[in-house]
């Protein structure tokens, strides 16, 4: 088992006993799987190749499942592997991810990896589970810009690098940066997650208008979470647990409401037409509604099955009073999303004793 290693389709086909829709089951092998985190695309525009993680050869390896043909490619072999760092180009031609201290371009043709940037034995993400612990990178609509965040002291600092030639420009230095997405119709802005009691902000990728996009309201306790954009619109939408979801515009900041169920991770389809959420603390399952309506009323795609480990999620904020400790590994978190072309919702779940990737087909 090593880099390049091609191994045959382990794909699976069943229908979800509840409503019908055509699950498939893209990975079965007895270990750890899922695909990158919600806000992160699996797939390239042209849709062939769908990315995920396998710990199948003993620990987290980037693999992907070549459309065409169904098979299963092992990308990489290395030991420091960040898992939920990793980022598919839109043009198909390669993956970015964090390992160590450096930040790695990984050619998916020959399967090359390059080092575009090292930060000089500096921590990469937080510890724990959650947030910015988890590493997550992002990358420009147009591939040529690549977020990455590190640490620095006791500061967290936020780097764009330049994916063509590694040069790389530290914008931001603060006391928490997480969850970085840039504006899928403006290349120039980009959304991070501040504190958890302060999370919503966005910036311009020179570093310029750095600013507050929406304030929490402490009065009631708001749990502020989940934020990802609504494409064509240029607004954010953020998670108001368990309330439901709603969104501010990036630049008038008017303020509206996309639905009012017990969304969890929501993110968008690349036209802004649908948004898919998984559901937890009641588990209703993986749902579909229109952002655009103000009503976003849910109808179910299927249910996922998954765990959902994080027993915080079944409370009112926990963080008020700065940080806790908890365990919600987020492999057991279905993290539903949608392919560019909308005709899958692809998720993870750990409904057989070990996280698989599956997909959903849309009618």
């Amino acid at each position: 088992m090593a880099k390049g290693e091609i191994y045959p389709s382990e794909s699976l086909t069943f229908q979800d006993s509840q409503t019908g829709i055509e699950i498939r089951q893209v990975t079965t092998d007895f270990s750890t799987h899922h695909h990158p985190f919600f806000i992160v695309p699996a797939y390239d525009d042209q849709m062939k190749r769908l990315i995920f993680v396998s710990h199948r050869t003993g620990g987290p390896q980037i693999f992907a499942e070549i459309r065409e043909t169904g098979e299963l490619m092992q990308l990489t072999d290395r030991g420091d592997l960040s898992p939920w760092s990793i980022y598919p180009s839109h043009d198909g031609n390669a993956v970015f991810f964090t390992a160590g201290t450096s930040g790695w371009r990984l050619n998916l043709d020959s399967l090359e990896e390059v080092e575009l940037v090292n930060f000089s034995a500096r921590r990469m993400r937080e510890r724990g589970m959650v947030g910015a612990a988890m590493g997550t990178t992002a990358l420009s609509s147009d591939d040529q810009r690549w977020a990455v965040r590190y640490n620095i002291d006791d500061e967290v600092a936020l780097s764009i690098v330049d994916t063509s030639t590694g040069q790389q420009e530290t914008i931001l230095r603060r006391d928490s940066i997480g969850h970085m997405q840039f504006c899928p119709d403006d290349p120039d802005l980009l959304y991070y997650a501040g504190p958890l009691t302060d999370r919503v902000w966005v910036i311009n990728w020179d570093g310029s208008n750095n600013r507050r996009l929406y304030a929490r309201n402490v009065e009631r306790n708001e749990w502020i979470t989940h934020e990802s954009w609504i494409p064509t619109t240029r607004e954010l939408a953020f998670v108001d647990w368990p309330h439901g979801i709603r969104c501010v515009h990036v630049d008038t900041g008017v303020e509206r409401r996309i639905t009012s169920f017990n969304a969890w991770h929501a993110i968008c389809s690349t036209d802004g037409s649908m948004m898919v959420a998984d559901t937890n603390f009641p588990d209703a399952g993986i749902q579909i509604f229109d952002p655009r309506d103000g009503i976003g009323e849910p109808t179910p795609l299927c249910y996922a099955g998954a765990t959902s480990v994080g027993a915080h999620w079944d409370s009112s904020f926990p963080y008020a009073d700065g940080p806790i400790n908890v365990y919600a590994p987020q492999h057991t978190h279905p993290h539903p999303s949608f392919s560019p072309d909308n005709s899958v919702v692809v998720f993870t779940s750990d409904r057989s004793g070990w996280s698989q990737v599956y997909e959903a087909k849309l009618s």
